[in-house]
């Protein structure tokens, strides 16, 4: 069940030591599930258990899991030493980490842990501290794998492009739904249908679809409504292959348009177009938000704005598949070729409840970024 070749999980593997051997680490811990599904392949939900892979600058590994994700581990990673925790009311598995970690003589070595994931709670990190408070010298390398993900490979970019036609998918099935008096429910289940039948995956989070007022919100919520005969609908979705995201966001408009509506899919339109302009290679990402905030503060536009405009997309697991980092002031990421970015231009004015948003996912190039949507950036009334 590994989606990639050996060679690739190989290449990676020899990019995560060399990292740890600059940084003088003798080893990491990984929690985060992508970091996992990056090096080896393992493709679970069971992070929001206790589970960690241990990863040696010499390439030993071993993951200590729960005895539900052990067939798990054996069927989709190509990790070979698998370690069970057994579950009890008395269970501490940072103790059982501590003892694989001692085992794989490791005792008052450098070893680096991802914190910043949701595969550590707060209260499973104290344990692991406490665990290892005088066992090691550690430090957050939560950054490390994170950063090796950013630049894609040949083989991942052949499921983003994947992702990308998951995407298609599911907006050309919103747009033959979408109309006045559709339910948003009846819009939802064929646009996550069309990702399914595609043979595409569960994204990260649930789509993103709000009419009327909720047209003005960025998060996912419990309700559906039918749209009236007059309406606005936004929508952000993500297709998504072998946990590879491409996302994607528009406001579509039912009936008669707003007086705004069509101003503000202009102004949305040309900040879109500044941000392809910086999003090049030896600009960074604090260069792509710049050029967000100009174009639709010029409009006039500044309060009704995000603090962000996007952020780097892949492999991810819930809660979000957000991957980051994100597009915000002052960010110094630098652009490299083979990133897959996406920027969106979110306009939510409260006063007159008008909303519009414009976005999509990038892939970086030596020159000007690809769109990996067949879809154009047109204003769309249906």
């Amino acid at each position: 069940m590994l989606h990639f070749s050996q060679q690739e999980f190989a290449n990676r593997k020899a990019q995560l030591i060399e990292t740890m051997q600059q940084r003088e680490l003798d080893a990491i811990l990984l929690f985060a599930q992508e970091s996992m599904y990056w090096l080896t392949g393992y493709d679970t939900f069971g992070f929001c258990f206790f589970q960690c892979l241990v990863v040696k600058a010499d390439g030993d590994m071993a993951l200590l899991t729960r005895s539900a994700d052990l067939r798990q581990a054996r069927h989709t990673s190509n990790i070979e030493n698998i370690v069970i925790w057994t579950d009890s009311g008395a269970a501490n598995p940072a103790i059982d980490l501590r003892d694989l970690l001692s085992q794989m003589d490791l005792l008052g070595n450098k070893i680096g842990i991802e914190y910043d994931t949701p595969g550590l709670n707060a209260a499973n990190g104290r344990k692991v501290d406490d665990a290892l408070r005088s066992f090691a010298d550690t430090s957050d390398a939560s950054d490390l794998v994170h950063r090796l993900r950013l630049v894609k490979s040949a083989e991942e970019i052949v499921h983003v492009r994947k992702a990308a036609e998951h995407a298609d998918a599911a907006f050309d099935a919103a747009l033959k739904t979408t109309k006045g008096g559709a339910d948003e429910a009846k819009i939802l289940a064929a646009m996550q249908g069309a990702i399914l039948e595609a043979g595409g995956d569960y994204a990260g989070n649930g789509f993103i679809i709000g009419s009327a007022e909720d047209a003005l919100l960025c998060r996912h919520k419990s309700g559906r409504r039918k749209l009236s005969a007059n309406d606005q609908l936004t929508l952000e979705w993500a297709g998504v292959s072998a946990q590879y995201h491409m996302a994607m966001m528009r406001t579509l408009v039912v009936g008669k348009p707003k007086p705004d509506h069509e101003r503000f899919f202009e102004a949305a339109r040309d900040a879109l177009l500044s941000v392809e302009e910086a999003m090049t290679v030896g600009n960074n990402f604090g260069d792509i938000f710049n050029a967000h905030t100009r174009t639709l503060d010029a409009a006039g536009l500044a309060r009704h704005r995000l603090n962000a405009c996007g952020y780097s997309v892949g492999a991810r697991y819930a809660p979000c598949w957000m991957d980051g980092p994100m597009f915000f002031a002052g960010n110094p990421t630098e652009v490299a070729p083979n990133m897959t970015l996406f920027a969106h231009m979110i306009i939510m004015d409260s006063d007159s409840q008008t909303a519009m948003s414009l976005g999509q996912t990038y892939l970086t190039t030596e020159g000007k970024p690809e769109p990996l949507s067949k879809h154009g950036l047109e204003f769309i009334v249906l």
